[in-house]
């Protein structure tokens, strides 16, 4: 699996953030998952308007964004 890995941010308290991932199907690789992954997020913070995005990233599932 491919990971869409994120970490969000309350817009009133930046210093609150939390770790987020999405799962992609393998087949559509690291590659679909950073263009999907930008409407995967716009389509997230529609639904969570007091945080932000600080930061994300695709990977293979499993690694937890140690990266990041």
């Amino acid at each position: 699996m491919i990971e869409l890995f994120f970490v969000t941010c309350l817009i009133a308290q930046p210093q609150d953030c939390h770790d987020h991932s999405l799962l992609f199907e393998p087949q559509n690789g690291l590659f679909t998952c950073m263009l999907q992954g930008q409407k995967e997020l716009a389509r997230w913070i529609e639904t969570h308007p007091k945080e932000r995005v600080r930061e994300w990233k695709c990977s293979f599932a499993g690694q937890d964004g140690q990266d990041i």
